[in-house]
């Protein structure tokens, strides 16, 4: 069930994924939350890190851990304007974070929205997943961006 707060939240995770896209990164932000405490927030940065795992989830999910001191990030929601990769999802998954809030599907690359129709023993049955939040606003980022590079 979507909450204000998680709208709230899903505004911080926007404003991440435009500090992104003023760098020249893919505009994605993730924002880790817990008891309605921001835990940890980050955008993509794998062309300023020339590294292939700095996306936005995994970045956040770094720093949550390491300020939780627990690599089970239980009790936790993310906040991501873009449904995450395969690799974000594994480490979504991997991380025990109870609800996942995202924004655009992605169109190259979507998991979760997938998962759900091939096989849904794959996906735990204590993880909320809320899709399309902000749909347009993060899509619209997301087309800005790439129409800017063309």
């Amino acid at each position: 069930m979507l909450t204000n707060k998680d709208l709230e939240f899903m505004q911080i995770a926007l404003k991440e994924a435009k500090s992104a896209a003023k760098i020249g990164e893919i505009p994605v932000g993730a924002v880790i939350v817990k008891n309605n405490k921001i835990i940890s927030k980050a955008f993509n940065k794998r062309e300023t890190k020339k590294n292939a795992l700095a996306h936005a989830e995994i970045l956040a999910i770094n720093k949550a851990c390491k300020k939780l001191k627990s690599w089970r990030l239980l009790g936790c929601t993310i906040y991501i304007t873009l449904e995450p990769c395969i690799m974000c999802a594994g480490a979504i998954l991997n991380s025990k974070i109870e609800r996942i809030i995202y924004g655009a599907l992605s169109e190259k690359k979507s998991v979760f929205s997938s998962l759900k129709f091939l096989n849904k023993d794959l996906i735990p049955n204590n993880l909320e997943i809320i899709p399309n939040v902000y749909e347009k606003e993060c899509k619209f980022l997301i087309q800005k961006f790439f129409k800017s590079l063309r």
